[in-house]
Parts: structure tokens; C-alpha cells; sequence
């Protein structure tokens, strides 16, 4: 299947089945059976975005995998999973996360080489930092989750992070897809 003109690309770190499993095991602990607010994302789609990319033309992508191949030189490192954050604040929420620790600084390395192969294949520079995290769910309208933060522990998950996947989102009835476009070893 090609790649055509104004398709929803991604970077990621992609989850292995044992984390993924090992977080849904957690989580599902520390809820004590109560699922997550909100609009949950499917364990399946789970992954902690490098640089959303956006429409993506078959031309940006050959350049964003091309710039990964020649400036993709971090060594393979591992994070762990911290406990749940929220964006804006957890008095008025709207995503509901999982942190990351462990090698965070190869991480946000990954994620600056991304932001490098967007800029060089013509995207706008993000205007955003960089902050790690697995969302989990989103929240419409935002509502006060300090007591869901505080309520869970960390999880200690590790993943081992050897490569950088580029993603396809297909969207449709239900939640989005994640089609794996390509992957690059670190």
C-alpha cells in the first residue's frame, strides 16, 4: 500500500507486548477494576510519540526515513514507566498519561533527531518541549483527576527502546488505527 498525499504520519517509540500487557496488568490493579476516565485508548495503540508529523506526502516521508538512517546514531537504551500526569492540570484534565523515566536523555536525544528529520522535510518546527509519555486517555470535557494521580503508584514497567517507528493513523468509525510504515533501528 503507497503512501499518498495528506496521510496522518507519527514518530514513535513502539510498545512490546510485555509492556503493553505489564501496564494494562498494572493499571488495572491500581484501579481496582475501574477503567480510565475519559476516552481510553486501546492498549494496542499504545506508544510515546517522538514528532507528529501530520499529511504527509510520499516525498516527506522518503526524506524523514533517509534523515533517521544517516543521523539515527543513539545507542539502544532502556525507560522505565513512571505514574499517571495529566495536560493542562490534573484540576481541569484533557489527556491522561503515563510518565517515562530511566535513560530519558537518549530518549529525548530520539526525539531531537525527529524533530530534525520533520524540519528537513519541510514541516514547521514544533513549538512545544519535548515531555515523554504514554497517553492513555482523552478527556472531553476536561475533568479534576488529582485524586486519580495521586491514587496510582508508579509502575516500574521497563522497555528496552531499539528503534524509532514511523506510523500511519487510519481513521474511520471507532478509534484510530496505527499502521507500522517503516522502522529504524537505533
Amino acid at each position: 500500500m503507497g503512501v499518498s498525499s495528506g496521510e496522518r504520519m507519527f514518530l514513535a517509540v513502539a510498545l512490546d507486548d510485555n509492556a503493553r500487557h505489564a501496564i494494562a496488568a498494572h493499571l488495572g490493579d491500581q484501579l481496582g477494576g475501574h477503567g480510565l476516565p475519559g476516552r481510553p485508548v486501546p492498549p494496542e495503540n499504545w506508544h510515546i510519540t517522538l514528532r507528529f508529523l501530520g499529511a504527509t506526502s510520499a516525498l516527506q516521508r522518503d526524506r524523514v526515513l533517509a534523515y533517521l538512517d544517516d543521523h539515527l546514531s543513539i545507542e539502544p537504551f532502556r525507560i522505565s514507566f513512571t505514574g499517571l500526569g495529566v495536560f493542562p492540570r490534573e484540576a481541569r484534565a484533557s489527556v491522561l498519561w503515563l510518565g517515562t523515566a530511566g535513560d530519558v536523555e537518549p530518549l529525548e536525544s530520539t526525539a531531537a533527531v525527529c524533530e530534525g528529520a520533520a524540519v528537513e522535510a519541510g514541516y514547521e518546527p514544533e513549538g512545544r518541549p519535548f515531555h515523554p509519555h504514554l497517553t492513555l486517555s482523552r478527556i472531553r470535557p476536561p475533568q479534576d483527576l488529582r485524586s486519580l494521580v495521586d491514587l496510582v503508584e508508579p509502575s516500574g514497567v521497563k522497555l528496552d527502546v531499539d528503534s524509532v517507528t514511523l506510523y500511519r493513523s487510519v481513521l474511520g468509525s471507532g478509534p484510530a488505527r496505527y499502521e507500522v510504515v517503516d522502522r529504524v533501528e537505533l
